[in-house]
């Protein structure tokens, strides 16, 4: 990763459960509570999504605990977020998002130059032979690293 990134959170389950097509990098609109939880890492991407609504995009259900030390004007933890995109890039996620079985999942969240960064996926769901193919894939690709390691290793 490059210098100056601060990864928050992943969605580790994102790339076992859906094949990603495309990513893009979106701002966010956050409240100060938000952004101070979110240095302390109290984030969680899972079941979360992002939808274009008219002329906007928000990610819906991404769950960012309260600022322990806030008194009452904490924000709510699980309310929709505005994501800042141009506008060429909304238009070409609604149109991704509108082809049948494509969805728009957030893959991880990070600070990149002080700012709050989200990177989407533009995403179709897999399989589950899908995913067992991918498993056994990974698993032919372990054994056989193992093997011309050892191999190396012996000098042969």
């Amino acid at each position: 990763m490059a210098e100056g990134i601060k990864i928050i959170v992943q969605n580790r389950k994102a790339r076992h459960e859906y094949e990603i097509i495309d990513t893009y990098e979106a701002g966010l609109v956050l409240h100060g509570t938000e952004v101070k939880s979110l240095r302390e890492g109290r984030a969680n991407l899972k079941d979360s999504y992002a939808r274009v609504e008219g002329h906007e995009a928000y990610l819906h259900k991404i769950h960012i605990g309260e600022y322990l030390q806030a008194n009452r004007f904490n924000h709510e933890p699980e309310r929709k977020r505005k994501l800042l995109l141009h506008k060429k890039e909304i238009d070409r996620l609604r149109n991704r998002s509108e082809e049948k079985g494509l969805t728009l999942i957030p893959l991880k969240m990070y600070f990149k130059r002080g700012r709050a960064k989200v990177e989407l996926g533009v995403a179709r769901g897999k399989k589950q032979y899908d995913k067992r193919h991918d498993i056994a894939k990974r698993d032919a690709q372990r054994a056989l690293d193992q093997a011309l390691k050892s191999r190396t290793r012996d000098g042969r």
